[in-house]
């Protein structure tokens, strides 16, 4: 639906943010200036008609002026979401949908904030396709204005960032259609499943998007009553879950539930904006029975952990994890860590033993981009073999980035330019530098083990990347490790929030 169109994608973001900080700073970053509500360009060709028939996303039941829902991570408040659809007053085939979240908590020692706006323009026919969209980003990660307007051949986005130069980016033509605006109150109001595709907010890719209805339910609302239908969300990028319940009755978001580890609930205006400050290190760490032994850290070194919590499909054995079920649900997981097999390596460049996804750019891995090859060409030079140069890049970054959780940025140019950031800047800008060098990269999302300054040991949800040199082989450009150690237990990649339900469930019982 509306916000869930927002929900899906931006909640990878937030719980992005909630990452291993790598060295921590006493002062704090300035409050991201607000948003300004700028329009989404039009599209110009037909003159204002009143369509012959519009969309089911503008028929559905939903509150005048829009809604506003608090944002929870772990049942503590750290942001709230606003959301709106509609006919556009004087052109009554166009619909506009906005979504916003806002941000707020203490990461480590810094206070995190975000800002993102979007609104899209849709043609208001059953069926309507996207017409336009603008999307704003304040606060940490950057600033920068996404501007798309559909063409004959796709969508031309220009990219306004302050003090630089206007980029324009050509995209493949979306499948995202009107409908796709608010799946959830079309599903609901068909009384049947519903399933299309939604341009992403963050890194501009269309992914499938599916809503099944659910059986219908009531909840006690204000001491009352309430008939409420239900409906799960699933999207192709995030792969998780997402289910909305929605009052019958007059068409009200009541609460979203994204897993069991974030959820939006239905608040007036006052209620949403107010933000309590949220430590979300301590929130969301694994604390551990006792400390990793040394061979944790060795290379070689191994390390074993019994977990709860941990479903059965993140328990895929790998040349790094093994997994072992023992009695009453528990899981024993071996974490080992090696160099590549010195038989295996093989030159660059190399093709993507996964069919060129490892390769690709995009616009936040942007490793076609002349600053991002020059660099890449530099540290390189001309080692043609893969690991060794592969090696040099990650030693780079590790050595060149300064630890600053305050310079976050969502663009690897970003990264390259301010040379700060911590372990998602690091890890962003080591994967641009690595497929521009012809290596197939990825970023690894999981856990690694630390002691903060409680003296508690714990894993802290962090960010590396993982590079096939002829093998695949985990590196962590922020500790500066070309072969990651076994304290690092990784569970998802490419930042996909399909990792996110273990957050506050995943328990660690033992260490073997």
């Amino acid at each position: 639906m509306t916000s869930l169109k927002t929900f899906l994608p931006l909640s990878a973001a937030v719980l992005g943010l909630a990452l291993v900080q790598c060295k921590k700073q006493d002062a704090a970053p300035a409050a991201p200036p607000p948003v300004q509500a700028q329009r989404a360009p039009e599209a110009a060709a037909a003159p204002p008609q009143a369509p012959a028939a519009v969309s089911d996303v503008v028929k559905a039941k939903r509150p005048a002026g829009g809604e506003y829902l608090g944002l929870y991570l772990v049942d503590k408040k750290v942001g709230y979401v606003f959301n709106d659809l509609g006919l556009i007053p004087g052109r009554e085939d166009r619909v506009r949908a906005i979504n916003e979240l806002h941000f707020k908590a203490q990461v480590g020692a810094r206070l995190s904030e975000r800002v993102h706006r979007e609104e899209r323009i849709y043609e208001a026919r059953p069926g309507g396709r996207l017409v336009a969209f603008t999307i704003e980003q304040r606060g940490d990660g950057g600033t920068q204005t996404l501007v798309g307007s559909a063409t004959p051949t796709g969508i031309s986005v220009v990219r306004k960032r302050p003090g630089m130069q206007d980029e324009t980016v050509n995209l493949p033509a979306t499948s995202e259609v009107v409908e796709d605006a608010d799946q959830v109150r079309v599903a609901l109001l068909r009384r049947k499943d519903v399933s299309g595709a939604v341009l992403d907010g963050m890194d501009l890719g269309t992914y499938k998007l599916a809503t099944t209805v659910q059986p219908s339910e009531e909840r006690l609302i204000s001491g009352v009553k309430v008939k409420v239908g239900r409906a799960v969300s699933v999207s192709d990028k995030e792969k998780v879950p997402v289910t909305a319940w929605v009052a019958e009755e007059d068409g009200r978001l009541l609460e979203m539930e994204y897993g069991q580890t974030m959820k939006a609930r239905a608040e007036p205006e006052a209620v949403a904006k107010r933000l309590d400050l949220v430590e979300v290190f301590g929130l969301t760490r694994v604390v551990l029975p006792k400390a990793l032994p040394e061979s944790a850290h060795a290379i070689p070194g191994e390390v074993k952990l019994v977990m709860e919590n941990l479903p059965e499909k993140f328990q895929q054995d790998s040349y790094r994890q093994k997994y072992q079920r023992e009695k009453d649900g528990r899981v024993l997981v071996t974490l080992s860590a090696k160099p590549p097999e010195p038989k295996v390596l093989k030159p660059r460049p190399l093709a993507d033993p996964e069919g060129g996804e490892n390769l690709k750019t995009s616009i936040i891995i942007e490793s076609d981009n002349p600053r991002i090859v020059e660099q890449s060409r530099m540290l390189v030079g001309g080692e043609k073999d893969a690991y060794a140069a592969a090696k040099k890049i990650v030693e780079w970054v590790a050595s060149t980035l300064q630890k600053d959780y305050g310079a976050s940025a969502d663009r690897a140019t970003d990264v390259l330019r301010q040379r700060k950031g911590d372990c998602t800047e690091h890890s962003l800008l080591t994967v641009s530098l690595l497929r521009a060098a012809g290596i197939p990269a990825r970023r690894v999302d999981g856990v690694i083990y630390m002691v903060n300054a409680d003296g508690v040991p714990a894993l802290y949800w962090h960010e590396w990347v993982e590079a096939f040199v002829g093998e695949w082989t985990q590196m962590d450009p922020t500790f500066n490790q070309v072969v990651a150690d076994a304290t690092h237990f990784g569970v998802g990649r490419e930042g996909n929030a399909e990792i996110t339900p273990l957050i506050g469930s995943l328990k660690v019982l033992e260490v073997r």
